[in-house]
């Protein structure tokens, strides 16, 4: 019985180190912009009240929630940065899984460099719709939250991994059947003939 393609193999370290550079890189990016822009706590509207720009500075956990434990925050994302990537290095070949904890990686280092030079989070996303708001975010809190959602999503639906990983896959082709071989020069060949009455 031969196993399949997403329990042989060695992880995709290239697919989640890339995504999560990216991931850190965009985060960094869109902060630095912000900080260089808006004013803390000024507010811009991009869709109007559906959409804003809303610089906020958390100094607890995502989304905003734990407040004034920028200090344990900071402590518990080196760990779970290690963690993931610990948790990366026994995992299969599995390049979606491998794709989800790349996006969890990145999300963990873009919040862990603010908490370490700012002391909180810069947050910037502001979602709703009139009063009714959703928590402030930002580039590194929707990768994790994407992250998390993917793997529920592989956990409890095997098959969406599965099709992902053989993406681009040729499929397996059975091998032709052998035809017969003819005979080499010197054998004899048996005469089938009759013989003579």
């Amino acid at each position: 019985m031969t196993s399949s393609p997403r329990a042989r193999g060695r992880p995709h370290w290239g697919i989640f180190l890339g995504l999560s550079a990216v991931v850190v890189v965009l985060d960094q990016l869109s902060k630095a912009w912000l900080v260089a822009n808006v004013a803390p706590g000024e507010m811009l509207e991009l869709l109007g009240s559906w959409l804003r720009l809303t610089y906020t500075e958390n100094d607890g956990g995502l989304f905003g929630l734990f407040e004034g434990n920028a200090a344990l925050f900071a402590t518990v994302s080196i760990g779970v940065v290690a963690l993931i990537v610990i948790f990366h290095g026994r995992s299969p070949a599995s390049r979606s899984t491998s794709i989800a904890l790349g996006f969890l990686l990145g999300g963990a280092i873009g919040n862990l460099i603010d908490r370490v030079r700012f002391g909180f989070v810069v947050d910037f996303v502001d979602m709703g719709i009139g009063d009714l708001r959703f928590y402030i975010y930002n580039v590194a809190d929707a990768a994790i939250t994407t992250a998390i959602i993917a793997l529920i999503v592989l956990a409890l639906f095997p098959t969406v991994g599965e099709a992902i990983d053989n993406l681009g896959r040729r499929p397996d082709t059975a091998p032709a059947p052998e035809s017969p071989s003819a005979p080499a020069s010197g054998d004899s060949v048996p005469d089938e003939r009759p013989a003579d009455g």
